[in-house]
């Protein structure tokens, strides 16, 4: 089946839609498609293509046309909207004494609706507001709840390596991260360094966990014996990246360090059948 895909937001997940016959697209073209509730504008991520029948979800909806002046206007006004709306609904939200933290809000293409994005320790009676904002706005209301991992996505940033948040500009989906995958790794499993700015276990811990995992399981213990062309010693410290380890060796009542090739390197046993350490309560809240 040949597919376009098509994404609504910056950095957000990539739908496929069914392309115009004889419609020349390119990427980044702003496109208007039909959604399974009303007209959407979006962006287009990847020229049409074929995939097989079982990755697309029926009916595959169609792209309705490409963007015109008109419809960018229209997108441009909701935008523009968005400040005031905020503004508004924060008001209300503090009139009944509700709880719950207002983070974005977001109109649909056509104005027949917007939709307020909140989040709260627990569950919130909003009826109250949602008939305060429809009487200001005259348009359904609809308040969605999301989790601190939706809402650094939502709002951006700048993480603790400098860049942008992972989720916001190039992450499509969260992926699953474990605090395993940060003790593979060889990374302090400090909740301050090992977090993002959702507090909880940063996105980027699962890029390159495949290849790490594999080379954890080659890597004697950090303490065990091993063998090395120069007699034997003690592992201190390891790079797995480099594929290498340091060594300290007792000589001649001298004590050496020496880094040594893991090829080099004869131990018995590895890390296949470590068995998992008891996370702390502070580790445990990353992972929620």
């Amino acid at each position: 089946m040949k597919v376009i895909g098509v994404k609504f937001k910056d950095g957000g997940k990539i739908y496929y839609f069914a392309p115009r016959k004889n419609e020349k697209y390119e990427e980044g073209m702003e496109v208007i498609v039909e959604t399974s509730k009303s007209m959407e504008f979006a962006t287009v991520a990847f020229l049409p293509k074929e995939v097989d029948d079982s990755e697309v979800v029926q009916p595959l909806k169609p792209v309705i046309r490409i963007a015109s002046e008109k419809d960018k206007e229209m997108r441009q006004k909701n935008l523009e909207r968005k400040p005031q709306a905020m503004k508004i609904a924060q008001e209300k939200v503090e009139k009944h004494g509700l709880d719950m933290k207002l983070i974005d809000c977001e109109f649909a293409f056509d104005g027949s609706k917007v939709v307020f994005y909140f989040s709260a320790d627990g569950r919130i009676d909003f009826r109250e507001l949602v008939k305060d904002l429809a009487a200001v706005f005259h348009i359904r209301i609809e308040l969605r709840q999301i989790g601190i991992r939706d809402e650094a996505k939502l709002l951006g940033g700048i993480a603790p390596c400098g860049r942008e948040c992972c989720c916001a500009s190039a992450m499509p989906e969260f992926k699953k991260v474990s605090i395993k995958m940060a003790k593979v790794q060889g990374l302090s499993l400090n909740p301050g360094k090992i977090s993002g700015l959702c507090g909880r276990l940063m996105c980027c811990l699962s890029y390159e966990n495949e290849y790490y995992s594999e080379v954890y399981k080659k890597m004697p213990k950090i303490g065990a014996e091993v063998s090395t062309p120069e007699g034997k010693g003690t592992v201190i410290s390891e790079n797995m990246l480099k594929l290498t380890i340091r060594v300290k060796i007792e000589r001649d009542g001298n004590i050496v360090y020496k880094d040594f090739e893991l090829k080099d390197v004869h131990f018995k046993g590895g890390r296949n059948e470590e068995k998992e350490e008891k996370i702390s309560d502070d580790l445990k809240e990353l992972m929620d």
